[in-house]
């Protein structure tokens, strides 16, 4: 199956792309020449494994724990969470379409992020104790059945899986947008973020495809482990997997907020 991810298209022969260019006549012959053990020499960069992708997403994700807990222990307020969520967004945006791999634009963004969720997370707690630690462990049970889910096959990331998340990620998004927009001439916009049925149904779909955007993570991994990318490029996985968790994480305290203000 061709995978649509920039990454991997840059490698259209085997492992060429990520080493030198088509060796000439002239090297080839230089390289039959050459004694046996230059011939098994090691290659010019390591592949990526699944062991390199967990280091990073440990870094990545405890850097934002850090910096959530920095935030909540300082009292900071909306303005930080504000502050983090614009530097976290355009790091976001210049790592996911330049496909960056640089350790300091990401963790920059674990960091930035990580301010605004733990302003988000300490307002929520002070409103509604004891949702913060629900909201963890609801993300956490998200993310081990999901993996659970891919490893058995039960749910298969094919193109037309990938086609149907994206659309309705961009689908929820614009009707988010719709939302806030309409807030601004009526007290609430459509409902969407309010608690209620429709607002209930809004964060469930939101999780649910959180929770689909894992499998399409996971799948980025295996992808690019069995492709052999440079290890390097584990620390984009890292932040794939970063973003979506704490996608899932808000959207699963949002939920929890809207049945704890009904109790």
């Amino acid at each position: 199956m061709e995978s649509k991810n920039p990454v991997f298209k840059r490698q259209p022969q085997g492992h060429q792309a990520w080493g030198a260019p088509t060796p000439t006549p002239e090297q080839l012959q230089g390289m039959y020449d050459a004694p046996a053990y230059a011939q098994h020499a090691p290659p010019a960069y390591r592949a990526m494994t699944i062991d390199d992708v967990v280091v990073r997403g440990f870094m990545t994700l405890g850097t934002l724990v850090v910096a959530a807990a920095a935030a909540w222990v300082l009292n900071l307020g909306w303005g930080a969470a504000i502050a983090g969520v614009i530097v976290g967004l355009i790091l976001a945006l210049v790592i996911s379409f330049k496909q960056s791999t640089n350790p300091a634009l990401i963790l920059g963004y674990s960091v930035a992020y990580g301010v605004a969720v733990g302003v988000v997370s300490h307002l929520m707690e002070n409103f509604f104790p004891g949702i913060v630690i629900q909201a963890v462990l609801g993300t956490a049970l998200a993310f081990g059945a999901m993996l659970t889910v891919y490893a058995l096959r039960i749910v298969r990331v094919t193109p037309k899986f990938t086609k149907f998340v994206v659309a309705a990620s961009l689908g929820l998004l614009g009707a988010l947008l719709v939302n806030w927009v309409a807030s601004f001439f009526v007290e609430g916009g459509l409902g969407l973020r309010e608690a209620g049925p429709i607002g209930y149904a809004v964060s469930a779909a939101a999780i649910l495809l959180g929770c689909f955007f894992l499998l399409l993570d996971f799948n980025q991994v295996e992808e690019g482990v069995r492709a052999g990318v440079p290890a390097k490029y584990s620390w984009l996985m890292a932040f794939g997997l970063t973003v979506t968790l704490v996608w899932i994480y808000m959207e699963v305290l949002r939920l929890l907020s809207y049945f704890s203000s009904s109790d």
